[in-house]
C-alpha cells in the first residue's frame, strides 16, 4: 500500500507538471501576471485530493528523497510483480474481492486514509501493471453493489474478459440494479 501511494503520486506529479495552463490544460481567467496565472490555474484545475497527491509525489521525487522513497518503492513494485508472475505460472486468471469493505454511500467517508484502505485489493494489480476489471457479485444490506475483481496476465485482456463474461452469464448479477433514492 505504501509503495503504491509513493509511486502513483510521483508519476502523476511528473506527468501533471506539463498541465500549466500555458501550453496544456485549462487556463484560469483574470490573472494579473504570469505568476498569478500559474497560481490560479493550478488552484482551479485540481481538486484537494489531486493536489494532495501531487505534493506527495513531488516530495518523493525531490533531491535527497528520490532513492529513500521512490527508489525503494520501485523495488517493492518488482517484488509484487514477481509474486503475480509466480501465481500466473499456475493459473490463467486470479479472482478476488475488489475491496476489503462493503460499499459506503457517497459523502459518508471524509477521511482520505480510510478511503485509501478501500484500494487495498486493487493496488497490487495496479502496482504490477496488470489488467484487472471488477464485476458485480452481490449487494450489501443497504442495496449497494459489491464488486469482484478479475486479474489477468500482462497483455492477455482477452482471457480476462472471457472469464469475467462467463461469470456474469453464470450469475446474472449484472442484470440487477441497486434501488435509486
Amino acid at each position: 500500500l505504501a509503495a503504491y501511494y509513493l509511486i502513483a503520486p510521483a508519476e502523476a506529479s511528473s506527468n501533471l507538471a506539463r498541465y500549466d495552463g500555458v501550453k496544456y490544460g485549462s487556463r484560469a481567467a483574470g490573472a494579473r501576471d504570469v505568476i498569478d496565472m500559474y497560481s490560479k490555474t493550478r488552484a482551479e484545475g485540481f481538486g484537494p485530493e489531486v493536489k494532495r497527491r501531487i505534493m506527495l509525489g513531488t516530495y518523493a521525487l525531490s533531491a535527497g528523497y528520490h532513492e529513500a522513497y521512490y527508489g525503494k518503492a520501485q523495488k517493492v513494485r518488482t517484488l509484487v510483480r514477481r509474486d503475480f508472475d509466480a501465481a500466473f505460472a499456475r493459473v490463467d486468471v486470479i479472482v478476488a474481492p475488489t475491496t476489503p469493505n462493503l460499499p459506503f454511500k457517497l459523502g459518508e467517508k471524509e477521511d482520505p486514509l480510510a478511503m485509501y484502505l478501500n484500494d487495498l485489493f486493487t493496488i497490487p494489480v495496479n502496482l504490477a501493471g496488470l489488467p484487472g476489471l471488477s464485476v458485480r457479485c452481490g449487494f450489501s444490506l443497504a442495496g449497494l453493489p459489491i464488486g469482484l475483481q478479475f486479474i489477468g496476465r500482462p497483455f492477455d485482456e482477452a482471457t480476462l474478459l472471457r472469464a469475467a463474461h462467463a461469470y456474469e452469464q453464470a450469475t446474472r448479477w449484472q442484470a440487477r440494479r441497486p434501488p435509486l433514492p
